[in-house]
């Protein structure tokens, strides 16, 4: 069953607001997520946290991949191909290997990079 994001409190809610501060075309990884969160070594419970999001809460969770800038598999089919294809239509681009460059896309790093 998933949770609401409205019953979501302490460390659900901290992932929940960092990931809804993604904009559109760029992505976070699961670590950035959870150090941003004040959870530094914790990305698995960004995962779990994401997991237990329904649809119908708006969150952009399609915006968090791994560290390999990779969509993670997923234990319910389709749903990596479905996140790929909505950051594609977010003009997100994957190499061959089904990798995206995090200097382009990176959230973080975006940033770092346009404030240096």
């Amino acid at each position: 069953m998933k949770r609401s994001l409205a019953a979501g409190e302490g460390a659900y809610e901290r992932i929940y607001t960092v990931v809804r501060r993604i904009p559109t075309g760029r992505v976070a990884t699961y670590g950035e997520v959870a150090a941003l969160a004040g959870l530094p070594g914790h990305a698995r419970q960004v995962g779990y946290a994401l997991h237990a999001v329904s649809d119908a809460d708006g969150l952009p969770w399609h915006r968090v991949l791994n560290a390999r800038g990779e969509v993670s598999p997923r234990s319910e089919p389709g749903m990596d191909g479905l996140q790929r294809q909505m950051l594609e239509s977010e003009g997100v681009e994957f190499n061959r290997r089904g990798r995206l460059d995090f200097g382009r896309y990176g959230w973080r790093t975006a940033r770092r990079t346009h404030d240096a």
